[in-house]
């Protein structure tokens, strides 16, 4: 009788042990996690904590930034725009891809920039962009941004929304933007328009002073915004 009893016994720890060890999921390794584009940060995290980001979503912040001579802030090093970009991947655990011409011929001097800004609005150009586009295909959010130029985004940035139209549809794409009193000045309309399969979200406008002079303030605003969308 005994030994039964102690065979059933044996039989009922080896059970619970291997309950025990067969529910459990390997963690997965954020550091194995990876991006396409320019990348700063493991996608799919957010916060400072390196939590998840809501829901699983993978993000990507998209920017267009200029350097040079600005209006109200003197001579620049590093645009307006891609402080604002790098905070909100910094946030989001985004990662970063920056749209840059393949012919820079964009003056230094802000009155000569807006003339060639105004220049290429009026004449619906489509300035070529360096390289390929990242591949979108693993993002469920794009953040997109850019300085705002004459009222619009620059051209260059339609350049971009038409050539990577389909890749775009069926995401969620929130723009921003970096201007000294213009606002969001119809972003987020137009990037409607542009990509009409796309679901916008709601849109920051940040002052460029703010973003070089005031990056507490600039920051804060940007956190706050990022809360309010759930990131």
């Amino acid at each position: 009788m005994k030994h039964i009893l102690s065979a059933l016994l044996a039989l009922v720890m080896t059970l619970t042990l291997a309950a025990c060890g067969g529910g459990q999921t390997p963690a997965t390794s954020h550091a194995a996690e990876s991006g396409t584009g320019n990348t700063t940060a493991p996608s799919g995290k957010t916060g400072s904590d390196g939590a998840d980001a809501p829901s699983g979503r993978k993000a990507l912040v998209v920017y267009f930034s200029r350097t040079g001579e600005q209006y109200t802030v003197g001579v620049i090093e590093k645009g307006n725009t891609a402080i604002v970009a790098e905070t909100i991947a910094e946030k989001t655990g985004a990662d970063l891809w920056e749209v840059l011409p393949a012919d820079d011929h964009y003056p230094m001097t802000y009155s000569a920039l807006t003339d060639v800004a105004k220049r290429e609005q009026s004449e619906k150009a489509r300035p070529a962009y360096k390289g390929t586009a990242p591949d979108l295909s693993g993002y469920d959010t794009v953040f997109i941004g850019a300085p705002v130029w004459w009222g619009d985004w620059p051209m260059i940035m339609y350049t971009f929304f038409e050539q990577n139209r389909n890749a775009l549809a069926g995401k969620t794409l929130i723009p921003f933007s970096t201007h000294e009193g213009s606002g969001l000045s119809g972003f987020d309309k137009k990037l409607g328009s542009a990509i009409p399969g796309a679901a916008v979200g709601k849109g920051l406008a940040v002052r460029g002073n703010d973003a070089q002079n005031n990056r507490g303030a600039a920051r804060d605003s940007v956190n706050a915004w990022l809360d309010g969308l759930g990131f």
